[in-house]
C-alpha cells in the first residue's frame, strides 16, 4: 500500500479509538453539550426580556440573537475536552508506544481532530435543537444553512488543531483544562450577547476586531438575514488563519516531543 493509504488506515483507527473513549467515558461530552445548552436557557428566561429590549425587541428576539455566541461556545468548551485528552495521552505513555509501532505519526493528532470535530458539531446540533423549541426562528434557505455549517466546521476544525496544541504544550492534563478557557469568554467580548456599540470604547474596539466577532455576525447574518458586509471574508480569514497556525504549532511541538 502507498504511504497515503496508509495514513489513511492510520488515522480511521486513531478516530475510532478517540470516539470509543468519548463512549466509554461519556461524562465529559454531557458536560460539554448540556452546559450551553444551560446557558441558551439562562440567557433566554433569565436575562431575555431585558437584553432583548436593549436589543429593540423582546426575549423572542433575543433568542435569535443569542444562538450563534452559544454555538461558539459550544465548540470552545468541547475544546477543554481535547486539550486535556491529548495531554493525557502525552503524559501517560500511551505515545511512546505508538511511537514503537510502525503506524503514520500524524495519524494520532488527526484521530483526535476528527473526533473531537464530530463532538463538537453534534452538540452545535443539540444547541440549536434546544434553541427552535424554546422559539428560535431561522429564515434561512437550505444554501444559507450550508453556508453557515460550513462556516461553523472551519471554526471548529481550526479552534481544534489549538487545542491540540495548546493540549501537548501543557505539563499536565490539568494544566490543559485551563489552557483553553479564555476562549471561552470571547463571546461574550464580542457580539455574542450583547450589541458592540453598547459598550465602553475601548472594549468595543476589542470586540469588534477579535476574531469571533465576525463569525457570529456571518453566523447571524446566514441564518437570519441581518447584515453581513465584510465580516465573512474576516471570518474565513480568521479561521483559516488560526487553523493553519494551530496545526503547523501542533505538529511541531509533537515531533519534538
Amino acid at each position: 500500500m502507498s504511504t497515503l493509504t496508509l495514513a489513511a488506515r492510520d488515522s480511521s483507527t486513531m478516530v475510532r479509538r478517540q470516539l470509543k473513549r468519548l463512549i466509554r467515558y461519556p461524562s465529559m461530552t454531557v458536560q460539554l453539550i448540556v452546559t450551553p445548552v444551560i446557558l441558551l436557557l439562562l440567557f433566554v428566561y433569565v436575562f431575555g426580556g431585558t437584553l432583548g429590549a436593549g436589543i429593540g425587541g423582546d426575549r423572542d428576539a433575543y433568542v435569535n440573537y443569542v444562538v450563534p455566541g452559544i454555538l461558539l461556545m459550544a465548540a470552545t468548551m468541547a475544546a477543554t475536552g481535547t486539550a486535556v485528552m491529548v495531554a493525557t495521552d502525552m503524559t501517560e505513555g500511551i505515545i511512546a508506544r505508538f511511537r514503537t509501532m510502525r503506524i503514520s505519526r500524524a495519524s494520532v493528532l488527526t484521530g483526535h481532530v476528527v473526533a473531537s470535530v464530530i463532538q463538537q458539531l453534534l452538540g452545535m446540533a443539540v444547541v440549536v435543537g434546544a434553541a427552535l423549541a424554546i422559539g428560535f426562528r431561522p429564515n434561512a434557505s437550505p444554501v444559507e444553512w450550508l453556508a453557515a455549517a460550513g462556516l461553523l466546521t472551519l471554526f471548529v476544525v481550526a479552534i481544534t488543531w489549538l487545542s491540540v496544541a495548546l493540549g501537548l504544550k501543557s505539563p499536565t492534563p490539568e494544566a490543559a483544562s485551563n489552557a483553553p478557557m479564555p476562549l471561552v469568554f470571547l463571546p461574550f467580548l464580542g457580539s455574542g450577547f450583547v450589541p458592540t456599540d453598547s459598550m465602553p470604547t475601548v472594549l468595543r474596539w476589542f470586540a469588534e476586531y477579535q476574531p469571533f466577532t465576525p463569525i457570529m455576525q456571518t453566523v447571524r447574518g446566514l441564518l437570519l438575514g441581518t447584515p453581513i458586509g465584510n465580516n465573512a471574508a474576516i471570518a474565513i480569514a480568521w479561521s483559516a488563519g488560526i487553523g493553519v497556525v494551530s496545526y503547523l504549532w501542533a505538529k511541531r511541538t509533537y515531533n519534538k516531543a
